[in-house]
């Protein structure tokens, strides 16, 4: 019984059953396993940014300062103390400095710091925070040194809050009657600069080209409670606004600019510019240019200074910047602009094709650029064949396709592929470029483009 119900047993074959899970597992192992090899196999295109720059071309030189200064002398033997900070504008009833017998402790004047922050007044501490504000809104990496400017700024403003405290201090001494302790006004109208180093009052004609290599320069600073005698210098004076920057060119600059009347110029102190009057004479005893740059503005910002570092700015130009690496040039072929027509189902612009004589037909041709002088555009030049016949709209014109323009671009690659933008070179140096902005048919600020521009084509898809 047992062997017959064994006998009787029948196999039944597994059915399959359909797993959507392993389907969908499959098809993303497959495009995975696609993108991987696509993306191994592909070029790989390095991109660069665009943003706005601009590149100049300057002459960098250190200048020496000529100005209208006269050196004032003590009156009498003294420890001399002064009542302004340097650069400050005084007139002839000005107290600028004084003389005591012995030293003056001012120590006993100088505030604690809650005392200090409290001298200094609604209208110094809203300064500072203007300047603080706009210098924190317009700060760059790229002009670091602005931020010295800044300091030196606010130091100006506190410098200011503190004179006016010394200088009260020693207007009561010497309003109480404190003995052997004299003020003494200024001799004349101007700016005060408290050092002298021997070149006040050489003019133009006096200038050698050895007073610009510094050799044996000195200068002498004045500090308060400064020991001195009658007839020592105690400060100086300038008392005009003209001011000139004398500099050395070589013989080719001194060609370039021998028909230049004016000149921009940028410090290197504080990257400020101005625009002054250029002459140029030769010294006839070891044949140098001398080039005399002269200013009518911004005499006090380097009024301490006796040589300054400049750039003579001889090409500025704003712009786009970009590597020129990045450039190619490319030919297209060069069509009168009235053959460009809209057509079909979309707005694409395009020519009518001339196919028999009686019979047109409607093709898109992108514009890479058009120039209004000429009149002509330019289009692909591998989207047409040499001899192509076009049709002028609404007429019976037509025009064969042979003339060819080249242009300089950049490919574009913000769609993932390469589109040629035209661009028109403003100005260059060794590395960038700097090309027109806001052109209907070139780059515009924070475009990605191919830095390698001999690397891809038109359209080729980008990684």
């Amino acid at each position: 019984m047992s062997g017959k119900e064994q006998g009787n047993i029948q196999v039944y074959r597994k059915k399959w059953n359909f797993n959507i899970g392993i389907i969908i597992f499959g098809i993303i192992f497959i495009y995975l396993v696609v993108t991987i090899l696509t993306y191994t196999t592909a070029k790989h295109v390095s991109a660069y940014e665009v943003r706005e720059g601009s590149i100049f071309r300057d002459n960098a030189y250190t200048g020496l300062v000529l100005r209208e200064e006269t050196v004032v002398n003590a009156e009498a033997d003294g420890y001399i103390n002064y009542f302004v900070p340097e650069g400050s504008k005084v007139g002839k009833k000005t107290n600028v400095y004084s003389l005591s017998s012995q030293k003056l402790d001012l120590s006993s004047g100088q505030a604690t710091e809650e005392e200090q922050q409290q001298s200094v007044s609604a209208e110094e501490r809203q300064m500072i925070l203007q300047q603080t504000q706009s210098f924190s809104e317009n700060f760059q990496n790229s002009r670091f040194e602005e931020t010295y400017t800044f300091k030196e700024s606010v130091e100006n403003v506190l410098s200011s809050s503190s004179s006016q405290s010394k200088q009260s201090q020693l207007t009561s001494l010497i309003q109480s009657g404190a003995e052997g302790v004299t003020a003494y006004s200024a001799a004349d109208d101007g700016i005060v600069v408290y050092s002298v180093d021997g070149y006040e009052g050489i003019t133009a004609e006096q200038v050698t080209a050895d007073m610009l290599s510094r050799a044996d320069y000195k200068s002498t600073e004045f500090t308060d409670n400064t020991k001195v005698k009658a007839g020592d210098a105690a400060y100086k004076l300038v008392t005009g606004e003209e001011w000139t920057v004398v500099i050395v060119l070589n013989e080719e600059m001194a060609q370039e600019l021998a028909d230049t009347s004016s000149v921009q110029v940028r410090f290197s102190k504080d990257s400020e510019t101005a625009t002054g009057s250029l002459s140029i004479y030769n010294t006839e005893d070891k044949d140098v240019n001398l080039g005399f740059i002269t200013f009518n503005e911004s005499m006090v910002r380097y009024v301490g200074e006796r040589f300054l570092d400049i750039q003579l700015v001889l090409e500025d130009e704003s712009g786009l910047k970009i590597p020129k690496s990045s450039v190619v040039e490319q030919e297209f072929y060069t069509v009168p602009q009235d053959y460009i027509t809209q057509g079909g189902d979309s707005s694409q612009s395009g020519v009518l094709v001339q196919t028999d004589a009686n019979t047109t037909t409607f093709e898109e041709a992108k514009v890479y650029y058009r120039d209004n002088e000429t009149g002509m555009v330019y289009l692909n030049a591998d989207a047409f064949e040499e001899g192509t016949v076009l049709v002028k709209p609404d007429s019976s014109e037509t025009y064969s396709m042979s003339e060819k323009g080249t242009l300089h671009g950049v490919f574009n690659i913000n769609k993932g592929y390469a589109e040629f933008k035209q661009v028109q070179i403003l100005s260059e140096n060794e590395e960038y470029y700097i090309v027109e902005s806001g052109s209907d048919y070139g780059l515009t600020n924070y475009d990605h483009i191919a830095l390698d521009g001999s690397e891809i084509r038109e359209d080729e898809i980008i990684f």
